[in-house]
């Protein structure tokens, strides 16, 4: 793997500062798409987008994530949804409340790349009123909001990044005799 592609990967970070700045079409087609080619559970695929551009919905939103007016600025949230029942269909309860939601899990990760790969600035958003999201949404009763991503131009310069662990804090070798 190249160089510049471990840098890229290792430079992502939650940005919460935005621009207003409009994302084209084309854009937002192609993070959908680097999003849903996260692996998923027996292919199943139990998730849905929600992409939302109307002003006055991000800032709905921003009040049902209590108060997280970045929401509002973005020019775009995704609002991944799982389907917990598509999971249920083929692994039963493990499915419903496991997989499905590792499934959104990778496909939120994919989404926060497919923005920073595009030189947009993108943060995962779990704490909100998921049935006000829903209400606000009109999203049905078999979906559940898991995740909001506010994507847009970062406004300003990056933040410094944050400190992470080193590998040898958590990272656990076993052996085996």
């Amino acid at each position: 793997m190249s160089v510049d592609c471990i840098e890229k990967l290792t430079s992502r970070q939650s940005i919460r500062r935005f621009t207003s700045e409009s994302i084209p079409d084309s854009i937002i087609d192609d993070i959908v798409r680097i999003g849903i080619s996260a692996p998923s559970g027996g292919n199943r695929q139990p998730w849905r987008i929600i992409i939302v551009t109307n002003k006055n919905l991000r800032n709905q939103l921003a009040d049902a994530a209590f108060n997280q007016e970045f929401l509002a600025v973005a020019p775009v949230v995704f609002v991944v949804c799982v389907v917990p029942e598509e999971s249920a269909e083929r692994y039963k309860e493990r499915g419903r409340n496991l997989y499905a939601l590792q499934d959104t899990a990778a496909l939120t990760l994919n989404i926060l790349y497919g923005a920073h790969l595009h030189g947009y600035g993108a943060c995962w958003i779990g704490s909100f009123n998921e049935d006000t999201v829903s209400k606000t949404l009109n999203i049905p009763s078999d979906m559940r909001p898991v995740a909001m991503i506010p994507v847009g131009k970062i406004d300003g310069k990056l933040p410094p990044a944050r400190p992470r662990k080193k590998p040898s804090e958590i990272v656990v070798k076993e052996q085996f005799e």
